[in-house]
């Protein structure tokens, strides 16, 4: 991302951004993937408040949370990643479950467009608190 600046706008930061992502390999997205915490344990950060519907669940939706985020990585050998903000824990548990059924290297490629949805808010944010967003470096 550095090389390629500087970026005219916020479009060409974004678009960039989603470039590099895509033109990385399937270790590279398993080392971003390995910085995430687990959906429903503790996160810091921007993490979360990403996550903050899933710390206030029902003890039984994080129960079920940590057996999903177990069988999860059991079977694909990552973090399940899911864009957060703004879903509810439940609705979080449910696409871990129904992405159980996925072939590994299609959910490789389901978490790499939720990490792609990721850095997309969190740049957004970046820019919000930017006091010239115009003027991308």
């Amino acid at each position: 991302m550095a090389g390629r600046r500087p970026f005219r706008d916020e479009q060409h930061l974004y678009q960039s951004a989603d470039d590099t992502w895509w033109a990385l390999s399937s270790p590279d997205w398993l080392e971003a993937f390995s910085h995430h915490p687990r959906i429903g344990e503790r996160a810091a950060g921007w993490a979360s408040d990403e996550q903050s519907e899933a710390r206030t669940a029902s003890h039984k939706i994080k129960d079920e949370l940590v057996k999903w985020n177990g069988d999860y990585e059991r079977r694909f050998g990552h973090v399940f990643l899911i864009c957060a903000t703004g879903k509810m824990a439940d609705e979080m548990l449910k696409q871990m479950e129904r992405r159980m059924n996925n072939e590994p290297a299609a959910e490789l490629r389901v978490a790499a467009g939720e990490q792609a949805k990721i850095t997309r808010l969190r740049l957004e944010r970046l820019l919000s608190a930017s006091p010239e967003p115009s003027r991308v470096k």
